[in-house]
């Protein structure tokens, strides 16, 4: 049976911000990136151990894929077979402060 992806309020602030700011020089831009990335948060529903460790919380449930140029932080909660997009950052930034909300 396939996880179910959640998106946090960050997560989809993050995603609006960063369509937003594609989108001032190029619309067409934003909406492609915008569809990559929900492409490939897609694909955690079948695979959920996809992305790898975020290192700077080096726990197995919390993991990023890239999205070039950005990194999309994923919780794993086996348990409840959910997926919670956590944020979508820009890889040449500094790593983000990640929130975790209860375990499973």
């Amino acid at each position: 049976m396939d996880f179910k992806i959640l998106w946090t309020p960050e997560a989809i602030a993050r995603l609006e911000e960063l369509a937003g700011y594609i989108a001032q020089d190029n619309p067409a831009a934003a909406a492609r990136m915008g569809a990559a990335i929900f492409e490939k948060v897609q694909l955690l529903s079948a695979f959920p151990e996809l992305g790898r460790v975020f290192r700077k919380l080096n726990r197995p449930d919390v993991r990023e894929i890239p999205v070039r140029p950005y990194r999309v932080i994923y919780q794993v909660r086996s348990r409840k077979k959910t997926i919670s997009i956590l944020t979508v950052w820009h890889g040449a930034r500094q790593e983000p402060e990640i929130i975790l909300h209860e375990a499973g």
